[in-house]
């Protein structure tokens, strides 16, 4: 991938809505920084995921205008074909990772979800469901080696624009770090739901039980918004 399509929204396809509201980071020289890195990293031989096409994957999918939902994520999953640009969300054909299987877990509890056959939430990601990572690239196999480039910060402004835009949204922060993230945001103007992480090392302390899902729901109907279908349909055969 060349340069200016890693970064560059007048070189990707990028959503216009999210091209209009983020043009003044694409432009800042962080993001000028974090672009250069990027190349340096791809020039030496390093495999990075996501495959650059679907770095902003969350973006395009699920427009400013369409999210109702906002599931904050760390960073991308760094195996082979695993990270497609949502957080929590795999590639069709990919193993279900076991965070994503005890989120599957609460929905079955929650609202009676079947567990799908598959771990790819892009039907979530286009009702409406913004899945965002903190963080959206890293290193194959080194977990965290892209935080602290400026992808945060680039994080940060698309939080701030929902937070400050959009009214009645629903913001699901899982463990600490999307909670530090996600401090920002009005608990007068939208719905903020915490819990540990749903990985298997703090699922059992608080994420299990949380019904996040139901009260996600339940709160969009309160205020007029159609709720989501959590239910993943099932790959065809």
């Amino acid at each position: 991938m060349s340069t200016d399509s890693r970064t560059d929204p007048r070189a990707i396809q990028l959503d216009a809505s999210w091209r209009h509201l983020l043009q003044a980071e694409f432009d800042a020289v962080y993001m000028q920084q974090l672009r250069q890195f990027l190349l340096q990293e791809k020039q030496q031989g390093k495999h990075i995921y996501p495959p650059g096409p679907e770095i902003f994957h969350a973006l395009n999918v699920t427009s400013f205008d369409k999210v109702r939902v906002v599931i904050l994520g760390q960073d991308p999953y760094r195996g082979p074909g695993q990270a497609h640009g949502l957080c929590f969300s795999v590639k069709r054909g990919i193993p279900v990772p076991p965070s994503l299987l005890n989120i599957y877990k609460e929905l079955a509890a929650d609202l009676d979800c079947l567990q799908p056959d598959h771990g790819c939430l892009d039907y979530w990601a286009e009702q409406g469901v913004l899945l965002l990572n903190a963080v959206l690239t890293v290193e194959a196999a080194r977990a965290a080696s892209h935080q602290g480039k400026g992808w945060e910060r680039f994080t940060d402004r698309i939080i701030e624009h929902l937070n400050s835009q959009r009214n009645n949204l629903v913001f699901m922060l899982w463990g600490a770090y999307a909670q530090r993230k996600g401090a920002m945001i009005d608990r007068q103007r939208h719905l903020v739901l915490e819990s540990t992480h749903p990985s298997p090392l703090s699922a059992h302390r608080g994420f299990f039980g949380n019904h996040h899902f139901s009260r996600c729901n339940a709160y969009l109907l309160a205020h007029d918004i159609s709720p989501i279908d959590w239910q993943l349909p099932a790959l065809k055969p």
